[in-house]
């Protein structure tokens, strides 16, 4: 009997201990749903989201309304003055300063005095000139195989110097043309109606 005595005593510390545990476990349950819920949004804070979508509309505004022919002030560059009112088109950018020649921000050669070097002419080619052109009209091409909303439009915008020899546009108006960039435009700035 002082067997089954001590058996006895056993169990309802077991089940004392078994009960604990299942409060303890329902407890954290409890717990962790209560945390759980406090990181829930029980409403929208339509204020809040007001405000982040006037943000990203002055965002998307300013970007829109700046011009992709838009140039940096540069000592170099001194475009001609005309009384045109075209807006500049999102096209190849060439720029032709008396020091360089630029294909969109890269420098594409370097001018020696002003002048197209003989070695990097190939004829009326220039060859760094085509060869960074030959990449542009590859990436335009398949961009407008992909997206039928932007074709390939064989446009060149120019952006050259008031004293660039013409002969040397002519030379770059020609590397164009072997690029399949037969439409080109010279960005100028605008005259606002001042005397000079």
């Amino acid at each position: 009997m002082a067997a089954t005595g001590e058996t006895t005593q056993q169990v309802p510390a077991d089940d004392e201990r078994l009960q604990r545990l299942r409060y303890r476990k329902a407890l954290a349950r409890k717990k962790r749903k209560e945390r759980e819920a406090a990181g829930e949004i029980k409403e929208l804070n339509i204020t809040a989201m007001m405000d982040m979508m006037t943000i990203l509309l002055v965002f998307l505004l300013k970007s829109f309304a700046s011009s992709s022919a838009a140039m940096t002030a540069s000592e170099d560059v001194r475009p001609p003055v005309s009384s045109t009112r075209a807006t500049p088109k999102d096209t190849v950018v060439v720029t032709v300063t008396p020091k360089n020649i630029l294909v969109g921000e890269k420098e594409v050669l370097r001018l020696v005095k002003g002048q197209i070097p003989p070695e990097a002419l190939q004829g009326r080619v220039v060859t760094a000139l085509d060869a960074q052109l030959k990449k542009e009209v590859e990436k335009l091409k398949y961009i407008a195989e992909r997206n039928p909303a932007a074709p390939f439009s064989r446009e060149l915008s120019i952006i050259a110097d008031k004293a660039i020899p013409y002969d040397m546009l002519l030379t770059v108006l020609y590397t164009a043309g072997q690029n399949e960039l037969e439409n080109y435009r010279f960005v100028v700035l605008q005259d606002e109606g001042k005397p000079q």
